[in-house]
């Protein structure tokens, strides 16, 4: 079982290249919408933080009836699975952090924002139109408020809960994202017990989307990977020693 975990003001949309091309190896794969975004704006009343995510996505997975699980996020969605990782280890097999985000180096909110627009010009046109699309339906205001609250997780309790995390995990990252730069990367990386870094040439911060295919080889090639063979590893790759 494979779950997508989208990031800040997106619906679970921006996933669907990804998730045919994982649904055509023949896995099965959920993409809930976090609360408090698009499709689900209305189910909490305010922006939740990075705990009450986590505690939304516990009930919706025992809803559902799903046991442990392989995780894959991009983005902020990465602070939530990290968080649900580190507190919940038994429910979580592997996973996958795409861009994670946001950077705990950069030295501004308004730097991190400008990064955001910086990304959008090396994006596919069709993610601009469904991001955007999602962005209006969520709102400027919920957007900030979401935004803050990753903001005081990035700040904190994020990097401190990569480093219990038990679970293997991949780092992934496009050589052309600029919201979750290479140095950052490879610090996400290196924090992790059992963590290590691959780069794809020539994608952006949603690299998912624009690369669903060699995302999806490289998450099932990641399934099969022997645990032990990762474990208390890191290895970063240039974009010229990356994956194609």
């Amino acid at each position: 079982m494979i779950v997508l975990v989208h990031g800040l003001g997106l619906s679970g949309r921006y996933f669907t290249p990804l998730a045919q091309s994982l649904a055509a190896a023949g896995r099965t794969v959920l993409v809930p919408d976090l609360p408090g975004n698009v499709r689900s704006l209305r189910a909490v009343r305010r922006a939740p933080d990075v705990e009450e995510t986590v505690q939304a996505l516990l009930r919706w997975q025992a809803a559902a009836a799903i046991g442990p699980c392989f995780l894959v996020a991009n983005s902020v969605g990465c602070q939530v699975t990290a968080a649900l990782a580190a507190e919940h280890p038994l429910l979580v097999e592997r996973m996958v952090l795409i861009g994670p985000a946001l950077d705990a180096t950069a030295l501004s909110p308004a730097r991190q924002l400008l990064r955001l627009l910086a990304d959008a010009p090396k994006e596919p046109l069709s993610l601009l139109g469904v991001a955007a699309a999602d962005y209006l339906v969520t709102g400027a205001a919920r957007f900030l408020a979401g935004f803050r609250q990753a903001r005081l997780d990035a700040d904190g309790p994020f990097e401190t809960r990569l480093r219990r995390i038990e679970a293997p995990t991949l780092v992934l990252r496009g050589s052309d994202d600029r919201v979750a730069p290479q140095p950052w990367g490879e610090r996400v990386a290196a924090d992790l017990p059992r963590g290590r870094l691959a780069v794809i040439p020539g994608a952006a911060h949603a690299v998912h989307f624009s690369r669903p295919d060699t995302t999806a080889r490289l998450i099932l090639e990641f399934c099969h990977e022997d645990s032990l063979k990762i474990s208390g590893t890191f290895t970063p790759q240039s974009p010229s020693s990356s994956v194609t």
